[in-house]
């Protein structure tokens, strides 16, 4: 019987379903990355609600809250937007009346960069001693039973029987 000799796949039958697959996903990603022009007064709104902590409550955002404060704050946000303000004047209006604890997430700026680095690098230097930790612990010798050691096992043993 004669063997037939190796033929190579078309470069379409190779790797087609793979451009196929990077197509759709920068497609995919392409629509959900696509700005959508700008957002409605509705959308500015509760953006702006979503990021201010209610000062009456106890880690709610203002958007959550029913508190009296939170409810004047929401009526306030929209008239400020109704009059053409800006989203970062709007939320400096409320840092400079309440100060940097009416955000929910601290800037990333200046001292508040801080409340952001400080946890991820002692996780990192807690991890990094463990590692070293560990990689220490493998290094060092480990104790073996000399003759001596087994003997007084071996005597142990019959002396129990």
């Amino acid at each position: 019987m004669m063997r037939q000799p190796f033929i190579r796949q078309p470069f379409i039958r190779r790797w087609g379903a793979w451009v196929t697959l990077g197509v759709m996903i920068a497609v995919v990603l392409g629509i959900l990355l696509w700005p959508g022009g700008s957002p409605s007064t509705a959308e500015r709104a509760r953006s702006l609600e979503s990021e201010l902590k209610c000062p009456e409550c106890q880690g709610l955002s203002v958007a959550d809250s029913q508190a009296p404060t939170s409810v004047a704050i929401r009526a306030d946000i929209d008239r400020r937007i109704a009059a053409g303000e800006s989203d970062e004047r709007i939320r400096q209006a409320y840092i400079d009346r309440y100060g940097d604890s009416i955000l929910l997430a601290p800037r990333s700026s200046g001292i508040s960069l801080l409340v952001w680095i400080l946890p991820v690098l002692a996780l990192g230097l807690g991890a990094a001693g463990i590692a070293f930790a560990l990689g220490r612990w493998r290094r060092e010798e480990r104790l073996h039973a000399t003759a001596a050691d087994e003997s007084l096992v071996e005597r142990a043993r019959e002396d129990n029987q």
